[in-house]
C-alpha cells in the first residue's frame, strides 16, 4: 500500500494530465447518453400491462396517446386541423368525429354517448385523440408533441403522457445546472468555514467535479439513464464523496507534524485514506447497489449510477486530489485561515451526565416515528410532481371539467370475438361506477352508423389482424383506490369474454405500479440494512454493535419520513426508498466513527465513560462536518426544484442528514454506556474487558 501511495506522489504530474485527457471522452459520453423521461418505463416487461404497450406498438403501429383539447373552433376548422396533425412526422392516427364517420353524419345526429366523447357539454370544445408510431418518452414522440403544440398554439391543450414527459424534460434540462450550482455554491460555504484554507475547497470541488463527470460520462455504456437518476447523481455524489476528501486532507494535515517535507506527508496521507476510505464507502456502495434488487427497475438505473459514483469518487479521492493538493501547496499555505471548530467538551460532558434521560427520549421518539413513517401520504400520480402551470397539468384539469375525463385507458381483446359478444362486454363496462366511455369499433356501428359508412382507415386504427382495440376513460384519478378498483373489475370483466384480453395504459400501468413499488421497498429495506448489518459486524467483529448502529440510524430514517405526516406533506412514491436506503448507507458511518474509536479505548484499557467520553469528543466535528456537507449539497435543490420528485428527495436526504447527526451524537454515546457489558461479551477483543 505504500508503494502505491508513494507512486501516486511521484507521477502527480502525469496523473493530472490523464486526469484532464479523461474529461474528453467522459463529455462525449454524457452528451450521447439518453435521459428517459418515463417513469412508467421502467416497470418489469413480462407484466401484463406491458406485454399490452409491446402489442399496441407491434399490432397496431402505436405507441403513445393522447387527447387534444381543442377551444372555440368551428368543425370546420377542427377538421382542417385534424387533416394537418395527421402529417405530423410520428402522429399515427388522428381519431375525431369527422375520422369516425367520414364526415358523412352531421354531429347532431350521432348518438348522445358518442356526442359526449368527442364534444363538451358547453359545445365550446372539442376532443380529438392521437396516436404515435413511438414510445411515450421516446425522442421522436416529444418532438412530436413540440410540433402539435407549435401548430395548434393557446387554442388546443395536450393530455397525454408524452406532455408530460415533455413538460418533465423540458424543466428539468433547464433547471439542472442551477441543481450544480446551488449545491457547488452551498458546499463551497461549508467547506471555507469548516476547512483551514480557501484554496482547498476549491481543489475538492475540481477533485469532485471531476469526479462527477467521468461518473456521467461512463453512463454511456448504459445507453439511457433516468432524468431521476441524472438530475440527482451530481448532487448525491457531491454529498457522499466530500467526506473522502476532507479524510484525505485532515490525514495530510496531521501527517505534516511528523514528516520532513510534504511529499512524505501526502504519501502516509494516502496510504491512511485508503484504508479509512475504501472501508467507509462500503455502507454507502451497499446502500445504492441493494436498489439493483427492486422489480420496478428505476431502482437498478439508479443503484449502478449512483455506486458507481462512489467508486469513481474514492478512485479520485486517493489519485487527482493528492496530486491536485501537491501541485498547489504553495497556495493552500498562502490562503489558509482558521476554521470554524465545534467545542465538544462542554457537548459531551451534558450528554453523558444525562445519558439515562438521552436513552428514555431515545426510545419515546420511537412512538411517534413509527406511527408517522406508517402513515405518511404517499403519491403514485406523476402529473402531481410538476408544477401546476404546466401546459400538460392544465390539459388534465380541463380533461376533467369539460369531458369528465380523469384518465384514458386502452382494452384490447382478440380479433376473433364477435361483435355481439363485444357489445356486451362494452355494456357490462360501462354499467361499472365511474366509467365515462367505452369506444370501440363495435360500439361506433348501429343504425345511426352503419359499418359503411367508417373510414377504412378507421377500421385499421381500431382492428389489427388479431386484436380489436377499445379505448376506455374514467371519472377517476389515476393512483386512486377507486380507479385501481376499477381497474380490476374492468380486468375480470374483459377475461370473461377473451382470456388474452387486458387493459393497459397509464391507469392500470401506475396501478402496477402501486403494488410492485410496495413490494419493492418492503424487500430493500430488508435488504439494505441486512447487507449493512453484515458489513458493519465484519467492520467492528461485533455481534452486538451492528444491531445498535442500525437502529440508531433506523430511528433517524423513521423520524425523518414522520416529519412529512406530522407536517401534512405528501410524498412521491420513490422518496421512502431513496431515503431508507441512502440515508442508511451514507449516515450510518457517523455512528462506526464513533463506535471505532469508544472500540479502541475500551480495548486499551479505559473505562466505559471515559472511552465514551474520548469517542464523542474527537467524533463531534468530523460528524458535523459530514453532515453539514451532506446538508448543503442537497436542502438548495430541495427548496430549488419545481419538479417534485426531486425536490422531494433531496428536502428528505438533507433533513435526513441532521437527523443522523443528532441521533448519533445523542443517543448513541448513551447505548454504548448502557449496554457496554453486552458489547464487551459479544466483541471480538473486548471479552477479557471486566466492566
Amino acid at each position: 500500500m505504500k508503494n502505491f501511495s508513494k507512486k501516486i506522489v511521484k507521477f502527480r504530474i502525469p496523473i493530472l494530465f490523464i486526469s484532464l485527457l479523461l474529461l474528453i471522452p467522459s463529455v462525449f459520453g454524457f452528451l450521447n447518453t439518453r435521459v428517459n423521461y418515463d417513469i412508467l418505463y421502467y416497470l418489469p416487461d413480462d407484466i401484463e400491462t406491458m406485454e399490452g404497450q409491446n402489442i399496441l406498438m407491434n399490432e397496431f403501429g402505436k405507441g403513445a396517446y393522447g387527447m387534444l383539447i381543442c377551444r372555440g373552433m368551428e368543425s370546420s376548422d377542427t377538421i382542417t386541423l385534424a387533416d394537418k396533425l395527421k402529417k405530423i412526422p410520428h402522429v399515427a392516427d388522428v381519431i375525431c368525429y369527422n375520422d369516425l364517420t367520414g364526415g358523412k353524419i352531421p354531429k347532431e345526429l350521432l348518438p348522445k354517448d358518442i356526442q359526449k366523447i368527442f364534444y363538451s357539454d358547453s359545445g365550446e370544445e372539442t376532443l380529438m385523440f392521437l396516436f404515435f408510431d413511438t414510445t411515450s418518452s421516446a425522442d421522436e414522440t416529444m418532438n412530436a408533441i413540440e410540433e402539435i403544440r407549435h401548430l395548434t398554439g393557446k387554442e388546443c391543450l395536450l393530455s397525454s403522457m408524452s406532455a408530460i414527459a415533455t413538460d418533465t424534460k423540458n424543466l428539468v434540462e433547464n433547471e439542472m445546472a442551477i441543481y450544480t450550482i446551488i449545491a457547488v455554491f452551498l458546499c463551497l460555504l461549508v467547506l471555507f468555514l469548516t476547512t483551514d484554507s480557501f484554496m482547498i475547497p476549491i481543489l475538492f470541488m475540481v477533485s469532485i467535479g471531476m469526479a462527477i463527470i467521468y461518473n456521467l460520462g461512463s453512463n454511456f455504456i448504459r445507453g439511457e439513464i433516468s432524468y431521476i437518476t441524472m438530475a440527482l447523481v451530481a448532487i448525491l455524489q457531491l454529498g457522499v464523496t466530500m467526506d473522502y476528501s476532507i479524510f484525505l486532507y485532515h490525514s495530510y494535515k496531521e501527517a505534516q507534524l511528523t514528516c520532513t517535507d510534504h511529499k512524505e506527508a501526502m504519501t502516509n496521507a494516502i496510504t491512511a485514506t485508503i484504508v479509512s476510505v475504501t472501508g467507509s464507502s462500503l455502507t454507502t456502495i451497499a446502500g445504492f447497489l441493494s436498489m439493483c434488487f427492486m422489480t420496478f427497475t428505476l431502482g437498478l438505473d439508479m443503484g449502478i449510477v449512483m455506486a458507481k459514483g462512489v467508486v469513481i469518487g474514492v478512485i479520485c479521492c486517493i489519485t487527482l486530489l493528492p496530486a491536485l493538493i501537491l501541485t498547489f501547496d504553495k497556495k493552500i499555505k498562502k490562503t489558509s485561515h482558521k476554521a470554524l471548530q465545534i467545542m465538544p467538551d462542554r457537548i459531551t460532558s451534558f450528554i453523558i451526565k444525562h445519558n439515562r434521560i438521552f436513552a428514555l427520549l431515545m426510545l419515546l421518539l420511537w412512538i411517534p416515528a413509527i406511527y408517522g413513517n406508517q402513515n405518511v401520504d404517499i403519491y403514485y400520480k406523476l402529473d402531481e410532481s410538476l408544477p401546476s402551470y404546466l401546459e400538460s397539468r392544465k390539459a388534465n384539469v380541463m380533461l376533467e371539467e369539460n369531458f369528465d375525463m380523469n384518465s384514458v385507458s386502452m382494452i384490447l381483446v382478440s380479433s376473433d370475438l364477435s361483435s355481439k359478444s363485444t357489445k356486451e362486454m362494452i355494456n357490462h363496462i360501462e354499467k361499472l361506477d365511474g366509467v365515462s366511455f367505452v369506444l370501440g369499433l363495435d360500439s361506433v356501428i348501429g343504425p345511426t352508423i352503419p359499418e359503411a359508412f367508417i373510414p377504412e382507415d378507421i377500421k385499421d386504427t381500431l382492428v389489427s389482424d388479431h386484436w380489436k382495440l377499445l379505448i376506455f376513460s374514467s371519472i377517476y384519478q389515476v393512483a386512486t383506490n377507486e380507479i385501481n378498483d376499477q381497474c380490476e373489475a374492468i380486468e375480470r370483466i374483459v377475461k370473461q369474454y377473451d382470456d388474452n384480453g387486458m387493459l393497459i395504459g397509464e391507469a392500470a400501468a401506475t396501478k402496477d405500479l402501486v403494488k410492485i413499488t410496495d413490494r419493492d421497498f418492503n424487500v430493500i429495506s430488508f435488504i439494505s440494512i441486512g447487507v449493512i448489518f453484515v458489513l458493519i459486524f465484519f467492520v467492528l467483529k461485533s455481534a452486538i454493535l451492528p444491531v445498535i448502529l442500525v437502529f440508531v440510524i433506523e430511528l433517524a430514517i423513521f423520524l425523518n419520513m414522520s416529519i412529512a405526516y406530522y407536517t401534512g406533506t405528501t410524498l412521491p412514491f420513490i422518496a421512502s426508498v431513496c431515503v431508507g436506503t441512502i440515508q442508511l448507507g451514507a449516515t450510518v458511518d457517523y455512528a462506526i466513527l464513533m463506535t471505532t474509536r469508544y472500540k479502541k479505548e475500551r480495548m486499551d484499557g479505559q473505562t466505559k465513560k471515559d472511552a465514551v467520553s474520548t469517542a464523542l469528543s474527537t467524533s463531534i466535528n468530523s460528524i458535523f462536518s459530514s453532515a453539514l456537507g451532506f446538508f448543503a449539497a442537497t436542502i438548495g435543490v430541495g427548496f430549488y426544484s419545481d419538479v417534485d420528485l426531486i425536490g422531494s428527495i433531496c428536502m428528505l436526504l438533507s433533513r435526513g442528514a441532521l437527523l443522523s447527526m443528532i441521533i448519533v451524537i445523542c443517543a448513541l454515546p448513551t447505548m454504548l454506556m448502557l449496554l457496554d457489558k453486552l458489547i464487551c461479551k459479544t466483541t471480538l477483543g473486548m471479552t477479557h474487558i471486566e466492566n
